[in-house]
């Protein structure tokens, strides 16, 4: 549950303010109090602030427009109410708010001076709202059901659905015969009743405007009179506290995004980190350091020891393990040796799975093996054959086949894959 300061700003330039803290939920939990802007701010103490704007000095109004939400609805706004504000659109600021069940969507306008007037008093007063909203929104709207709020002379009006406005100076009576409630008759018969209307006014209201509601008794269903005696913000100041209203911070008007705010409980684990990043970086940067410095001492060792094997070669040993095999072939030494012992390997197991066949002779020069091999047929010879590259790292092919008595003398050669 979250709670908000609502602030009710005057109206007529009138420097005094009303405040109530209000949740969520729709319930209030202060009295309202009334003071100037500075009295307001002691109150605010960490709550997310709604100022609710003088209905008079602001329009609302709905319109029906494709474009989901975003800078292109904000920049198409003025042009489709263009013929609704008498004042000049590029003067005015406008903000949409979520479309209603009808499919049209709220709309509410200021004039950009006064905007930029209260805020200037807000920030004077180190208030940061977190929404402005026209006050009427504050009226609920009870769909099936005529809502209107009196005060100082102000009429707030609402149908339940889509129609809302203010009007100064006049009866109830007067604002539900513009909203088109109340038809003019030309013949005496009797009016049937529609419309069911609620009121919310003081017990001043409520006693000078009896005469209105009998009148409008006779008209409606029913009218059900609510007596307001802490005000009009206590009821306003629900209704926007639980979502209602349209927010004319919006656009270039929106919240800033204040990222130093959000960094701000992270500031020491931050800069833990970055000491931790330093760190190792510089410990990465020694460790490359020394081992470079040891990899050029390796090298010239060896190159001093290159050079005394093979004074005539002065050429860069670019690869010295390449230079220690040219050395190892040289001098005759077997570089393919473990090739060998793997090609023995492999002939071993493959003779233990032909047993009646025998090796004759075993011959190795430059990594190709040439074995005789006697066998009592043919067949065995193939399954050497086969044994010997089942595993993929040697070819066994068989070169000669003779045979002599009643025994098959073959020549074998092995060499390994890709050779």
């Amino acid at each position: 549950m979250a709670e908000f300061v609502v602030i009710r700003l005057g109206r007529d330039h009138d420097q005094m303010v009303e405040w109530v803290i209000a949740d969520d939920n729709g319930t209030r939990r202060s009295q309202p109090l009334k003071g100037s802007l500075n009295d307001a701010s002691a109150q605010v103490q960490g709550r997310p602030v709604i100022v609710l704007l003088p209905a008079t000095e602001t329009l609302t109004t709905t319109v029906d427009m494709p474009i989901r939400s975003g800078a292109r609805l904000n920049a198409t706004l003025p042009y489709a109410l263009e013929e609704q504000v008498a004042s000049d659109v590029e003067t005015m600021h406008f903000a949409a708010g979520d479309k209603r069940e009808s499919g049209l969507r709220p709309v509410a306008a200021v004039a950009k001076a006064k905007l930029d007037n209260w805020l200037a008093q807000l920030e004077e007063a180190e208030i940061q709202p977190w929404k402005m909203v026209p006050e009427n929104y504050g009226l609920a709207r009870i769909p099936g059901t005529l809502s209107i709020l009196i005060d100082d002379g102000c009429v707030m009006f609402n149908d339940g659905a889509d129609v809302e406005f203010i009007m100064q100076d006049v009866n109830p009576s007067d604002a539900l015969a513009a909203a088109g409630w109340l038809k003019d008759r030309h013949d005496d018969a009797p009016a049937e009743p529609s419309g069911h209307l609620i009121v919310y006014c003081s017990a001043a209201d409520e006693e000078r405007l009896s005469h209105d509601w009998i009148a409008l008794r006779h008209e409606l269903h029913s009218v059900d009179i609510n007596l307001l005696p802490d005000g009009a913000l206590s009821r306003l100041a629900v209704t926007v506290a639980s979502g209602h209203g349209v927010n004319l911070l919006q656009g270039k008007y929106g919240p800033k995004a204040d990222y130093g705010s959000w960094l701000r409980p992270w500031r020491k684990v931050a800069a833990l980190l970055l000491g931790l990043v330093i760190v190792g970086f510089a410990g990465k940067g020694v460790d490359y350091y020394r081992l470079t410095k040891l990899e050029t001492e390796l090298r010239d060792q060896f190159t001093q020891e290159f050079r005394q094997i093979r004074p005539g070669d002065t050429g860069e040993v670019l690869d010295p393990v390449g230079a220690v095999n040219s050395i190892k072939r040289s001098l005759g030494a077997g570089i393919a040796s473990p090739i060998f012992l793997q090609t023995l390997r492999e002939l071993s197991n493959a003779m233990a799975q032909n047993s009646n066949a025998s090796i004759e002779a075993i011959s190795y020069r430059a990594g190709i093996i040439d074995v005789r091999v006697s066998s009592a047929d043919v067949e065995t010879v193939g399954n050497i054959q086969k044994a010997i590259g089942a595993s993929g790292q040697f070819i066994a092919s068989i070169q000669s086949t003779d045979r002599v008595a009643d025994r098959i003398n073959s020549r074998i050669q092995i060499r390994e894959a890709g050779s």
